[in-house]
């Protein structure tokens, strides 16, 4: 059987450093950290006081107050990057086949806020069961995709993906999958998550999983550095519109890159825990390579899943260094999460835009906050600290991985007709 070819023809992005993809872009090349003292909820007694917060989001002027109000914030930030992805698309729906379009998005928490409030308003009251008629409807994490559809009238398959970590790779993937093998033309893909909140800080907090350097929020997000001391919290969303390429070509549309490969794998080993040999990491990376029809030498630029944790860096390079050999010496590594912070299930969604961007510029995205060197790894790696480079890219490989032991890497080349 012939693969249909799948193209990225809009993306849209809505980020702790950019609420535009232009701005996001702007401020991945320049360093910027999204990381600063929490203003969402008051964190005089959590153990971390700062995140990657999205900055200047008016859900009421996008959605009007009262839609707002019926929309969990991960929803809401579905809904306003996949607007300037279907924008710059230049898609008008009234003119496609909506049956053959779809939606598979991301979330590996969803309404983790419409909860909260909700079991605290029941806790708080005399115990009668007075609950939102929109809380279940608010909360779901298929919800998301839902409304996308809704909002466009697009009939395709629509659902979405929870694999913690790993969810939006997992919806680029199979939105890829449908599309070559023919049964859509077009899918809007991606993710979002919103887990700012007293139960998403806590909760992480509880695990030990965040960084708690209150003293300076900015530099918090150290991937492969020494002093490296957890994640730092995001939230936010990425929409890329996956499309077959006599579909987009058809209707005159601008290519950003073409997907052309995904894997799937599992550690197997622990409910949080990578596994320390690498091993899921390294078969994810290679079952996406091979699932491209390349080799490792044909990789430029790994953006790499790196969430400045004293447990899971190590274990990626590892896994680099397994599957890559002495190219690992040739190919750029860097993590756009010492930036973003790690925005969960919208992490792939947001790391994918960043991946295609760097092909469509030349730039590789640095990791910032890079202050002592650690033993553990290689020097002649190059980790792309501190300062965006520019190099000739042809093909990149994005990296997640998730809470369960979820791994989903996916590939992305240059267009050529």
């Amino acid at each position: 059987m012939e693969f249909k070819r799948v193209v990225v023809t809009g993306l849209g992005a809505l980020t702790p450093i950019g609420n535009t993809v232009s701005d996001y872009w702007n401020g991945l090349i320049n360093g910027v950290s999204g990381a600063a003292l929490i203003k969402s909820f008051d964190t005089e007694k959590f153990k971390t006081k700062f995140a990657c917060e999205v900055k200047g989001f008016d859900a009421d002027g996008f959605l009007g107050r009262k839609d707002a109000r019926k929309l969990d914030p991960f929803v809401q930030y579905a809904l306003f990057s996949t607007e300037e992805a279907v924008k710059d698309a230049g898609l008008d729906f009234s003119k496609l086949d909506t049956s053959r379009i779809g939606v598979i998005w991301g979330s590996g928490i969803g309404g983790l806020k419409t909860f909260l409030d909700e079991v605290m308003t029941f806790a708080k009251g005399d115990g009668s069961p007075r609950f939102n008629p929109f809380f279940i409807p608010k909360m779901i994490a298929d919800i998301a995709p839902g409304h996308i559809s809704i909002k466009y009238g697009l009939r395709g398959p629509n659902f979405t993906t929870v694999s913690a970590c790993a969810s939006s790779n997992n919806s680029l993937i199979d939105s890829f999958n449908y599309i070559r093998l023919g049964k859509a033309n077009m899918f809007i893909s991606g993710g979002s998550e919103a887990i700012i909140n007293e139960a998403g800080i806590g909760g992480f907090n509880a695990m030990h999983a965040l960084s708690t350097r209150n003293d300076d929020p900015a530099t918090a997000s150290r991937p492969f550095d020494l002093d490296r001391d957890g994640f730092v919290a995001g939230e936010g969303a990425g929409t890329i519109i996956l499309e077959e390429l006599e579909h987009a070509k058809a209707r005159g549309a601008k290519i950003y890159a073409e997907m052309i490969g995904g894997g799937m794998s599992a550690d197997a080993y622990h409910m949080t825990a990578p596994h320390p040999d690498g091993l899921g990491a390294a078969f994810v990376m290679r079952a996406a390579l091979e699932d491209a029809n390349l080799k490792p030498a044909d990789i430029d630029y790994v953006n790499v899943h790196g969430t400045s944790t004293p447990i899971g860096d190590p274990q990626e390079i590892k896994a680099i260094q397994d599957v890559f050999g002495d190219d690992i010496y040739r190919i750029n590594i860097s993590s756009t999460k010492s930036m973003t912070g790690h925005l969960l299930g919208a992490a792939g969604a947001v790391e994918a835009i960043a991946s295609i961007l760097a092909l469509k510029h030349g730039i590789i995205p640095p990791t910032i906050n890079h202050f002592t060197d650690d033993p553990a790894f290689d020097p002649k790696i190059n980790f792309t600290f501190n300062t965006a480079q520019k190099r000739d890219i042809n093909i990149v490989q994005s990296n997640g991985f998730g809470f369960g032991g979820h791994n989903a890497s996916v590939i992305f080349k240059k267009y050529e007709d």
